[in-house]
């Protein structure tokens, strides 16, 4: 009876660990992001050495676009360099880049109108 309950769970315990997608104002480069007032344009892939998703790494990587914010109602631009992960302050706001699909894979070079950006915008407290 246990072994049966264990074989039940198991499929169970699989699902439990496939992230739920991001959510947030989703753009391709050159394309625009806008959320609360502010617009994000992804305008180049300035690094993306991420582990690749088929493979093991010592080190995760990083993913840095450079990008062109428009704030405090389009008065304001930030032209600049954004990390995946990391907050960027601007003003009342914070921007984060929380995801880039699709992953990196080490056997194929993702073509760069194939991904997109999701962010985050938050005001800053």
């Amino acid at each position: 009876m246990k072994r049966l309950l264990l074989f039940l769970a198991l499929p169970l315990t699989a699902c439990a660990t496939v992230p739920a997608p991001a959510a947030g104002p989703t753009a391709g480069l050159g394309q625009t992001a806008a959320v609360g007032g502010v617009t994000v344009r992804p305008l180049r892939i300035v690094e993306d050495s991420r582990c690749p998703a088929d493979a093991v790494c010592v080190w995760a990587g990083q993913l840095v676009l450079l990008v062109e914010v428009d704030y405090r109602g389009g008065s304001e631009t930030f032209r600049g360099n954004m990390t995946l992960g990391q907050r960027l302050a601007l003003g009342d706001v914070g921007i984060t880049l929380i995801d880039a699909q699709p992953p990196k894979m080490a056997a194929r070079q993702t073509p760069p109108g194939a991904y997109r950006f999701t962010f985050a915008v938050e005001p800053t407290p």
